[in-house]
Order: C-alpha cells, then structure tokens, then sequence
C-alpha cells in the first residue's frame, strides 16, 4: 500500500453521498464502502475525523419553500446529520474501528459534546472522530462546520466527498460539454469565479487558515484511500494553484 500523503484529515461526506444509487436516505452499501475506506485510511497511520451532512433525509431550503421558519428547518437538518453519524459509527465500529461522535448539539444520550481537546485526545489514540450537528447553529453548512472543525483539529487537508462530482470545473459539466476541469485552483480563484466548490464563508475559512481542499467523487473506486495518498483523482484547492 502507497503511504500517506497527509498525517491528520477532515473527511467531508455530504449527504447525498450517502443516498448512493437511492433517492432519499441511507444507502448501506455506501456506508459499508465509506467506513471500510477509512479503515484502510486508519491502518496507514492516519488521523481521521469526518464530519456528516444531513441532505439525504432533510432539506431545509426545501422546508423553507413549504413554509418553514428557516431556523427551525436549519435545526432539523442538524439533528439529521446525527442520524447518518450514528449510522457510520455502527458500521466503524462493527468492522472494529474505534469512533466517537461529538455533536455541537447537546444529545447526551447517544454522544458527546463537542470538546476540541477531547477530540484531540481521540485522534491521538487512533480513534475516528464523526463530528455531527453541524456548527451548531443556524445560516451555516455542513460545508462551513468540516472547515471549522479541520481547523480547530489542525488538520493538513479538508477532503470533500462529493455526490457526482469529481472536481471543479468552470462552468457546470451537465449544462455545458465543454466545461473545463481544475487539477488546482487557488482559495482566491474560486471565490472570485464564483464556482460552486463549497460556500463562499468555508472557501474564505480555509483561504485564511492556508488549508488545502480535496474535492473529488465519492462514488469512484476507494477514492478516499486515493486522496489520502496524494493520488490526482479530483480537484485541489490552496493557497497557490
């Protein structure tokens, strides 16, 4: 097995990722392949957290278009994230890797709080951190907590597992054939283009704390061993293209 490019990571998994071939929900076949992955990851000697979206059981801009006082819908897609944590952690742990989960919301009963030196301590020992619940609080992404979270844990690299979408391109690949595809781009670059990488605040996040961005397709074969050894499978986003 190539070795690892990065010592500690913050694995982004949006929720659609999780969907695989489904519509709505959890795909099992796909957490079964995510949490053998970042076993593989973990026998490398790879620090790894992972932060969990929740878009493949609840929408909140959908919420919100039926109605929905739009905190109150930020605060359920929260709470969904914590489904798909727990669901990953069954999985880790069933394949007998070691996980917590810290939730920025308070559910005692199931997790942690989350505590940044107790996150720390985790990573330390080899255990698999899922941070669930976002930020915490209303009007930010999932996007916007695995930034944070990758720099509170001083992580080398934020990789974002996407849902068909193997990189970034300058123009929209669906719409436009001819759209071309980023081996690099800067933090910079992006936010001027305006593309569609990630939000504008974890872009800016990641600008001003020097963290590179990984963005590459879930769905290809071990794609997240592949970007943990350095492998050119997606787009990388720094400082300097």
């Amino acid at each position: 097995m190539k070795k690892a490019r990065y010592k500690r990571v913050l694995l982004k998994i949006s929720g659609a990722a999780l969907t695989g071939d489904e519509q709505y929900g959890i795909d099992f076949a796909r957490v079964s392949d995510v949490a053998s992955q970042i076993k593989q990851v973990v026998q490398m000697g790879v620090e790894v957290a992972v932060v969990v979206g929740g878009g493949n059981i609840w929408r909140g801009s959908a919420a919100q278009e039926m109605g929905m006082e739009r905190t109150n819908a930020d605060y359920a897609g929260m709470l969904a994230t914590l489904l798909n944590a727990l669901a990953l952690q069954d999985t880790l742990e069933k394949i007998d890797v070691i996980t917590r989960i810290q939730s920025a919301i308070p559910v005692e009963a199931v997790c942690e709080p989350f505590i940044r030196r107790r996150a720390l301590r985790h990573l330390e020992k080899g255990r698999v951190v899922i941070f669930a619940c976002g930020t915490g609080n209303p009007y930010m992404t999932t996007d916007t907590a695995a930034a944070l979270r990758a720099i509170e844990i001083g992580a080398d690299v934020l990789l974002m597992a996407k849902h068909r979408v193997d990189g970034v391109y300058d123009a929209d690949p669906q719409k436009n054939p001819k759209a071309k595809k980023f081996d690099s781009i800067s933090h910079n670059e992006a936010l001027k283009l305006r593309l569609k990488v990630t939000d504008a605040t974890a872009m800016s996040l990641c600008m001003e704390h020097n963290l590179p961005i990984f963005i590459f397709d879930i769905g290809t074969h071990d794609s997240i061993v592949h970007a943990v050894q350095g492998d050119v499978i997606g787009t990388i986003v720094s400082s300097q293209r």
